[in-house]
């Protein structure tokens, strides 16, 4: 079965840029890659009604159960399953923009302290254990400072799901920079994860220099 590589990051980290990129890249080199992106907004019942929740219909962000709302998100990629494991049994490798770590990462960002380690282990249990999906070989982490991202967020062209330049979760630095710790905390504590930094002391660092991480770091993966 192909390896599977997750690019994870918050909103503005430019995980749709960086993933489309690799996928080409590795193609050009002679690799059979697929691609898949989620949330899959239009495609799947669950994937709209993440979008209601991205643009407010169910309440305020800080209102809302996080391990609740994490449902949609699981409920999203499980009615996506069989498509994945089509694409894991006919390419080398596919390509994700966001997975299941993206959902450990934003809906625990939302808990104390002692609640957030049990509310990712209730996450990872329902998508891995109970929907069996599959686990990547690699999640590559796109690190980068929230203010920068906010900026980005605001560049994006429209999307499907939303018609406001920022969605309940991209609009809210607070809970973004929270977003950003737990990420970094559940890279540092993963063997299979690995941080690439968007920007550095001087600034915001080249697409082509960040590609170039994301590239050895998936190559390395496959051994």
């Amino acid at each position: 079965m192909a390896h599977l590589i997750a690019i994870e990051g918050i909103d503005g980290s430019g995980k749709g840029t960086q993933s489309k990129r690799l996928v080409e890249t590795l193609r050009e080199a002679g690799y059979r890659v697929g691609f898949m992106g989620f949330p899959r907004y239009s495609e799947t019942f669950f994937g709209a009604r993440v979008g209601d929740f991205l643009n407010g219909r169910f309440g305020e962000l800080w209102d809302l159960p996080p391990f609740l709302i994490s449902l949609l998100f699981a409920g999203d990629r499980l009615e996506s399953r069989s498509r994945l494991l089509e694409e894991l049994e006919s390419h080398d490798l596919v390509i994700l923009d966001r997975y299941v770590g993206s959902n450990m990462a934003h809906q625990s960002a939302r808990c104390s302290d002692t609640e957030r380690r049990e509310v990712q282990d209730w996450i990872e249990h329902v998508e891995f254990e109970i929907h069996q999906m599959p686990r990547p070989s690699l999640n590559i982490l796109l690190d980068l400072p929230v203010a920068t991202a906010q900026e980005f967020v605001l560049k994006k062209a429209a999307r499907d799901y939303t018609d406001q330049a920022a969605d309940l979760q991209e609009a809210d630095a607070t809970y973004l920079g929270k977003v950003r710790d737990t990420y970094l905390d559940l890279a540092n504590r993963s063997a299979n994860w690995e941080v690439i930094s968007v920007a550095d002391d001087s600034g915001i660092r080249s697409i082509e220099a960040v590609a170039a991480d994301i590239l050895e770091a998936t190559k390395n993966s496959l051994g």
